[in-house]
């Protein structure tokens, strides 16, 4: 069985895009109200998973309420496990629920555990994720200028807020180009529409940023307290491709982690939290981690699709 890919919310889980790309468990226990949260219900649904995945990756947003944090934690703790990995991300919902599928789709793959966990952190600079917003003046997890501000108050304004992987804002007049700085390579944009229509994001921001495909999915239910107003349509653009996922994760050098032993890409293990020890200190990396330049992958999984972009130059 594949390492199982698991998220706080029902919301944060996108349809398959294939017979072979398995579900997202949903945490049930994260979903619990205070009153009636069972610490032995949530000890249960997580030794289940380890039983039959072995390996469980659990998306987190940083945005989460603390006790959905510490009960992650606690079960962690209590089980002894080091094949738990507890991944905080900055992401907005709807970004997230792309990474989640993301990562979906790499575990069937031939990714060790370790290198899929820490592959969250470097897939999520490839997410372009924001929201065409009616108000500014409430959003305080994206720089907002004073003047910004004063023209959020408008009647009719509206706001392009790119939240990753560079924060942006403009302000949106009838007939305006996209400014937002958008992806040098091929992405599938997914929107999803609150109290706002998605006409600015469909026929202009996507064209703007070259997107291959759009489709519309439902709003997160997170996604007006995370972006501070009803009024919004949610966007986020990603690489949809399974092979070029895979030659981005793949072209990237593994280490094992000092600690509990696990591969990793980057500076930190993402099951044990161990950092990476300096340059210096690490050992030769293993043959089956340098690809050749100008290599081509295949993934290990019966997936079809082909490579049909190239990646920014200089990607990690």
């Amino acid at each position: 069985m594949p390492t199982a890919i698991a998220v706080t919310g029902p919301d944060l889980v996108l349809p398959s895009p294939d017979r072979h790309t398995p579900s997202a468990t949903v945490l049930q226990s994260a979903l619990e109200p205070a009153r009636t949260y069972s610490f032995d219900r949530a000890l249960t649904e997580m030794h289940t998973l380890i039983e039959h995945h072995g390996y469980v990756i659990a998306l987190c947003p940083a945005s989460a309420p603390p006790a959905v944090v510490q009960r992650l934690h606690a079960v962690r703790s209590v089980l002894e496990s080091d094949r738990i990995a507890v991944v905080r991300s900055d992401l907005p919902p709807l970004g997230l629920a792309v990474l989640a599928l993301q990562l979906r789709q790499l575990s069937v793959c031939d990714f060790s555990p370790g290198v899929l966990a820490s592959a969250a952190r470097l897939l999520s600079h490839y997410i372009y994720a924001g929201a065409l917003l009616g108000s500014v003046a409430r959003l305080d997890r994206v720089p907002v200028t004073l003047q910004s501000h004063a023209k959020s108050w408008v009647p009719g304004s509206q706001f392009a807020v790119l939240a990753t992987p560079r924060p942006s804002l403009m302000k949106v007049s009838s007939g305006d180009e996209a400014y937002l700085p958008g992806p040098g390579f091929a992405t599938r944009m997914l929107y999803a529409p609150g109290r706002l229509a998605p006409d600015w994001v469909t026929a202009t921001l996507a064209p703007a940023w070259h997107c291959q495909e759009t489709t519309e999915a439902p709003l997160p239910g997170e996604s007006g307290r995370w972006w501070a107003t009803g009024k919004l349509v949610e966007f986020a653009a990603a690489i949809p491709d399974i092979s070029v996922l895979y030659q981005l994760v793949s072209s990237v050098r593994r280490d094992d982690c000092h600690w509990c032993g696990l591969e990793l890409i980057g500076d930190r293990c993402a099951f044990c939290a161990a950092p990476l020890p300096p340059p210096s200190d690490r050992p030769a990396p293993p043959v089956r981690a340098l690809i050749p330049p100008g290599s081509r992958l295949r993934p290990a999984a019966p997936h079809h699709a082909r490579p049909t972009t190239a990646l920014p130059r200089g990607a990690t």
